[in-house]
């Protein structure tokens, strides 16, 4: 079902929720506690939300009755979370769901004993969240990006939009323990494909500027922007200085194309929050994180800026128009 679609249809109330869970201990009604470093007036986090409460709907969980769903939003403010975390704790709730990796670490610091899901991680082992993905050990268990196999995708979704372009900046937070394997993956790729890349350094909004500054200095034709919370928090400024500095750019986050940015590439938001319910439901019926092993995506999403491509004078390629998912006017 289509991203928009299946939106609407929850906008409606049109997906009928099936009958009440079964196994479920007679007058425990469990609590999930979810847990965004984000605000939840950001659509895209609306969305993360109720991707997880269909997911637990199609599974026989119905609000009010057999579940309950306590949420936290840090609106952004990271020092937040710590105290978020720990008020999910006091509540007792049976699972935390949680995505990005300064939510999933407060989660953990709150926490060695209530099961933890990751809705969505770079590397879940590289972050140090998990000891391995088919036994990722302690109390955490969820769903990992790929985004570090997916950087040689995007660079090839770049060059068949600029099949010109032979140098592409990479931007990365080194602070973020998965930005070393999105950096080291897609090297293959850029050999065969006959680019040169360029990584460049973000530890805090303060380096944004400066990065693009030497993209543009160094000659880069265009630009990938590796997945990372605080490039998320910095999307709007991040498409805008491409932009003004005529950069095709990828992302491997929606929200990126959503803020201004040329194309995602990526897991698919709403089947990766579905599928953390069926991890959900798999605990509550006694399952242990630690051994619940680290899933992967199965479904990826191309998404297109129309608005973006004209403004830097791009004609999307017909190849890449038919496999989009969603064209953005």
């Amino acid at each position: 079902m289509e991203r928009r679609t299946w939106m609407a249809l929850m906008a409606g109330g049109l997906l009928a929720a099936p009958p009440a869970a079964e196994g479920q201990q007679v007058g425990k009604i469990p609590r999930i506690g979810f847990l965004s470093p984000s605000s939840p007036s950001d659509s895209r986090n609306r969305f993360r939300l109720g991707a997880l409460q269909q997911g637990l709907r199609e599974l026989g969980y119905v609000e009010g009755q057999n579940i309950s769903i306590d949420s936290r939003w840090a609106e952004g403010k990271y020092e937040r979370l710590p105290g978020l975390a720990t008020e999910l704790v006091r509540l007792k709730v049976d699972v935390i769901v949680t995505y990005a990796p300064p939510a999933i670490q407060a989660a953990r610091e709150a926490t060695a004993t209530i099961p933890i899901v990751m809705g969505g991680v770079v590397d879940p082992v590289a972050t140090g969240f998990v000891a391995s993905l088919a036994r990722p050990g302690g109390n955490i268990t969820g769903l990992s990006l790929m985004a570090p196999e997916l950087v040689g995708k995007q660079l090839e979704i770049l060059k068949e939009m600029v099949p010109k372009v032979t140098r592409v900046a990479v931007l990365g937070n080194p602070a973020n323990g998965g930005t070393a394997p999105q950096l080291r993956h897609p090297q293959g790729a850029a050999r065969t494909l006959k680019l040169q890349l360029q990584p460049l350094e973000a530890r805090g909004p303060n380096e944004i500027d400066s990065a693009f500054s030497a993209m543009t200095r160094e000659g880069a034709g265009a630009v990938v922007v590796l997945v990372d919370s605080m490039f998320v928090d910095q999307r709007t400024r991040i498409a805008d200085l491409a932009a003004r500095r005529h950069l095709p750019s990828v992302y491997g986050l929606i929200d990126f194309a959503e803020a201004g940015g040329l194309m995602f590439y990526g897991a698919n938001d709403a089947d990766r929050f579905r599928r953390a319910a069926s991890l959900v439901d798999k605990i509550l019926r006694g399952a242990k994180p630690a051994d619940l092993p680290i899933e992967q995506p199965t479904k990826f999403e191309l998404v297109i800026n129309l608005k973006t491509a004209k403004a830097l004078g791009l004609t999307i390629p017909q190849s890449l128009l038919q496999r989009a998912g969603e064209v953005i006017q």
